[in-house]
């Protein structure tokens, strides 16, 4: 009877008259899971640097005497698609929104990939919550995926799609969503076509194995239209970027990419500078995802249905992983080789090489497990008759881990949001007494909303402030231009260096890593220079009172944490 039960032909989810409702249901889920691992109060970290950007690409009187708001847009096609609701929207309004959107088509795009992989619904969320937390563990470079919004959230949404087509061998539209996700973020698409190449020669029949009076054959099979319209797409991502560098001479270009590489982001660019942990964790990473996926590949092999379809989608999304693995090897490599110079090292690294493993891997990660769970439960429902399955106890442990890991995960977001304090303004994040009692935070962060307003509805708005070296949202709340923040790193080479130059003139080492001079003289050279007239000072780092006048507050306003001076006159 079991074996009869074997060759009945089972309808499928897509045949289905539900098969709406089952798929609405699953992205909405998949989406609020995505909520739940990240909806922060705004502004999350990049939050406050991107949509800053953004709003001042729609309007650019708004903080047009800051360096960063008004320097080069290298990720223009955000900026285009999410910055004109800014002109609508408070900055808070526009983050939610363009969260929302990005989240959807995150989940959306997770639920074709695995679809494609599983055939069968209400796996996605396995995977997502493998994914997710593989992410945030165990990355080499910190990257992220679940957070705010930012230009590589769309991004990976569109790859998603991308990667689904690709492992279905639809590779017209695999090349034309992944043009799409360069054009918001052009290094991750850039990456992804990279490994997709790779998937491509190696698992399409090469040229090379035809005979000769055939070679010409399979070309177009590459060079389809999907490609040249990807191509096209991707331009909206890549000229931007490419305007910032292309008319600066070679040494400022070289100059610039240093400053980026070895002063700014060594933690995501330099490998050298990577604790020994982080190496050890993402190696650990990738050898449990190549354990999973020889399992599910073994399983899939010598199962008695007919999986050499969901054999080849593995395959070809394991290549595509390895593709990603490969790259950061190769920029590991780059790093550690004594043979090249600093030079040489700055002007490749900046490409942020170690960025796709940290996502695939993961990703790899949770199809793999996800996969395995599924063929117990198919080996299970095969049984039949009652019996039970030797496989179905470790299923059973597989959902009570991913149980867990959804409880932890959702936890870490509940707590940050109970304290009250946006990411991007916490103490944690800042760097400054980060265990400090919820009441004194929460304290802190009001004193800097207060501090805020009053600079947004008392100044005029070409005002530029010298601010604390140890915020990032100052822009957000205030709505007025800085003098230089260490968060706000401008990516066109002669702004680049300009922010190097400030940061070092304003936060010079000799006084430690937030303190400001109050030297009258350099005081009166910042007037001169930057054209700023006051300046924001944290009162725990400086002291209750400065010998300079002090703006703010005044009676009866009280403010214990922040206080506003202004600078000498010339």
């Amino acid at each position: 009877m079991a074996a009869k039960l074997k060759n009945v032909p089972t309808r499928s989810v897509d045949d289905s008259p539900f098969r709406w409702a089952v798929d609405g249901s699953e992205w909405l889920l998949l989406t609020l899971l995505i909520f739940g691992f990240s909806g922060d109060l705004p502004p999350m970290v990049n939050e406050a640097h991107y949509l800053v950007k953004a709003k001042n690409f729609w309007n650019p009187d708004w903080c047009s005497g800051d360096l960063f708001a008004a320097s080069g847009k290298a990720h223009a096609t955000f900026y285009w698609v999410f910055g004109w609701l800014t002109k609508f929207f408070s900055l808070e309004t526009t983050a939610w929104i363009a969260r929302w959107i990005g989240w959807a088509l995150l989940a959306a795009g997770l639920q074709r990939l695995c679809r494609a992989v599983f055939g069968r619904p209400w796996f996605a969320w396995t995977v997502l919550v493998l994914w997710a937390v593989g992410i945030e563990r165990a990355n080499l470079a910190g990257e992220w995926v679940f957070g705010g919004t930012e230009a590589k959230i769309p991004a990976y949404g569109l790859l998603l799609f991308g990667i689904t087509a690709m492992v279905r061998q639809q590779w017209n539209r695999c090349w034309i969503f992944m043009g799409a996700s360069s054009a918001f973020h052009v290094l991750v698409g850039g990456w992804s076509v990279l490994s997709a190449m790779l998937v491509w020669g190696l698992t399409q029949r090469p040229i090379w194995h035809r005979p000769l009076a055939s070679m010409s054959i399979p070309l177009p099979r590459i060079f389809q239209p999907g490609l040249f319209i990807g191509g096209l797409v991707a331009l909206a991502g890549l000229v931007p970027a490419l305007w910032l560098t292309i008319h600066q001479p070679q040494e400022l270009s070289v100059q610039a990419a240093k400053i980026y590489v070895y002063v700014r982001l060594p933690h995501h660019l330099l490998s050298s500078s990577f604790p020994a942990h982080w190496f050890t964790r993402h190696l650990g990473l990738i050898a449990i995802a190549a354990v999973m996926t020889w399992i599910y590949d073994r399983r899939l092999r010598f199962s008695d249905g007919n999986q050499s379809h969901a054999n080849g989608v593995i395959r070809r999304l394991s290549i595509f992983t390895s593709g990603t693995v490969l790259i950061a090897l190769i920029g590991w490599f780059v790093d550690v080789a004594p043979w090249f110079g600093s030079d040489f090292k700055a002007s490749v690294l900046r490409y942020y090489w170690f960025r796709m493993t940290d996502v695939m891997v993961p990703l790899q990660l949770g199809v793999a497990t996800t996969g395995v769970m599924v063929s117990s439960l198919r080996a299970s429902d095969e049984a039949g008759g009652g019996m039970i399955s030797r496989r179905r106890p470790a299923t059973l442990i597989a959902l009570i881990l991913i149980t867990i890991a959804i409880v932890l995960a959702t936890q870490t977001t509940y707590r940050r949001v109970a304290l009250g304090v946006p990411p991007s303004a916490s103490n944690r994040l800042l760097g400054y007494d980060p265990h400090a009692p919820v009441h004194v935070q929460r304290k802190v962060f009001a004193d800097w909303l207060k501090v805020c307003d009053f600079i947004r509805y008392s100044t005029d708005t070409g005002e530029v402030f010298l601010t604390p070296r140890h915020q990032q949202t100052f822009k957000w709340y205030a709505q007025r231009g800085e003098v230089v923040n260490f968060k706000d790193v401008p990516q066109d080479a002669e702004s680049l260096i300009q922010w190097e130059q400030r940061f070092r003139d304003v936060f010079p080492q000799r006084l430690g890593t937030m303190r400001v001079t109050i030297q009258y003289s350099k005081l009166r050279e910042y007037r001169r220079k930057y054209g700023v007239r006051y300046m924001l000072v944290d009162r725990r780092v400086c002291g209750q009172h400065l010998p300079l006048v002090q703006v703010y507050p005044r009676d009866p306003e009280t403010n214990d944490t922040y206080a506003i001076y202004e600078l000498p006159p010339l």
